[in-house]
């Protein structure tokens, strides 16, 4: 494989020409496999339920670093509204086009050919790893969390781990990931009773019931933030009821919301907070949560100070922020597990949008950026 500018390009085009839909590899970690197994990378697959998780490791003893990501992409969306085959790359005007090109197929290409430089240099201590799964657009139950159990099962503890999501705003490297909040969500069915609408006193409206419910849901002040997190945010993304007619008081009314919520809170406390709004409105209800991910923080270290000065070095951003918003990432399995983590990738303004796309000038720095953070890692 070359180590030239252009190999990154050719590694992301080649990544992005496979059809890999949540959560089918389609042989996109095959692809990195054999670009890893010339440099000295043992490959095993941690593969379950038609999920595709790559395990590549390379030396031995700590510390463990491990360059994380995954291959799967979101759906298309409408054909007709790209301006071409988004599995077809295409470099238009300095960008390339192509689903995945930004999430996260060029982050995945950077880190290969990262390594490659940096092995053809001289060895890393310690263990350097690839952890790659097919399943984190999706309801990541046998992707990163699965393999991160057999993992933690051999006994095996990381050090380091840096992700290759999109994580920068307007420019490469102004902005690295270093926490993510806590997601925990909820599907919420309220029990009325159905009847006429002239005849009210005959039925019990849902809607009536949940409505004041959700309004004191949205006016309450979950918690304050702290200096690394904003307040804890609560969304509803979905409210439903109805039976088609409109003289009929549904016997039912659905809505389903969100927490995103910060170091200041715990999923157990919030759910609490929230039945007991219910049930001061709502005789009948039936609630069902789910739990997406922990919070987590790393704190200022060696990973941080190394990536920050690699930004520095490669990309001339002095002072990258320090972020911890947005949506979820495999880095909420990973930091668990007892990892400093990062997430450091290209700009995320077009992921998971039509046309999505990546600066080809934005491509070689990223990996740079990865190279320079592991030399970093490795200096004692």
């Amino acid at each position: 494989m070359s180590t030239s500018p252009q190999a990154v390009l050719d590694l992301t085009c080649a990544l992005i020409a496979q059809r890999s839909n949540t959560p089918d590899d389609a042989g996109c970690c095959e692809i990195i496999a054999a670009r890893l197994r010339p440099l000295g990378f043992t490959i095993e697959y941690l593969d379950a339920e038609g999920v595709t998780n790559l395990w590549a490791t390379r030396g031995s003893g700590r510390p463990l670093t491990i360059l994380a990501g995954h291959t799967d992409i979101v759906p298309t969306g409408p054909l007709d509204q790209w301006t071409s085959d988004p599995f077809t790359p295409e470099i238009r005007d300095g960008v390339l086009y192509g689903r995945g090109a930004a999430d996260m197929k060029s982050g995945l290409a950077a880190m290969v050919c990262a390594v490659q430089r940096l092995l053809a240099a001289g060895d890393f201590p310690g263990t350097l790893a690839f952890l790659v799964t097919s399943d984190e657009e999706g309801m990541a139950t046998f992707g990163t969390q699965h393999a991160v159990r057999l993992l933690q099962a051999r006994g095996l503890v990381p050090d380091y781990a840096i992700v290759g999501e999109a994580s920068s705003n307007e420019r490469l490297g102004d902005r690295i990931v270093v926490g993510r909040r806590g997601s925990l969500g909820c599907n919420l069915k309220v029990i009325g009773k159905q009847g006429h609408v002239a005849y009210p006193h005959k039925g019990d409206n849902p809607v009536h019931r949940l409505a004041p419910a959700l309004a004191e849901l949205v006016a309450t002040r979950w918690d304050e933030g702290n200096a690394h997190f904003p307040p804890t945010s609560f969304q509803i993304s979905n409210v439903h009821s109805g039976t088609g007619a409109t003289n009929v008081i549904p016997g039912s009314a659905e809505a389903v919301f969100n927490f995103r919520y910060s170091t200041e809170s715990k999923a157990d406390d919030l759910k609490a907070r929230v039945h007991a709004v219910l049930d001061r409105w709502c005789p009948q209800y039936e609630a069902t949560w789910w739990h997406t991910g922990q919070p987590f923080l790393t704190r200022a270290g060696k990973l941080i100070d190394a990536a920050r000065s690699a930004v520095a070095h490669v990309v001339g951003v002095a002072e990258p922020e320090l972020f911890t918003g947005g949506g979820t990432s495999d880095a909420r399995f990973l930091a668990p597990w007892g990892a400093e983590v990062v997430e450091i990738g290209p700009i995320n303004d077009s992921i998971h949008k039509i046309n999505e796309h990546v600066r080809v000038d934005d491509l070689e720095p990223l990996s740079r950026i990865y190279e320079t953070t592991l030399r970093r890692l490795a200096t004692p």
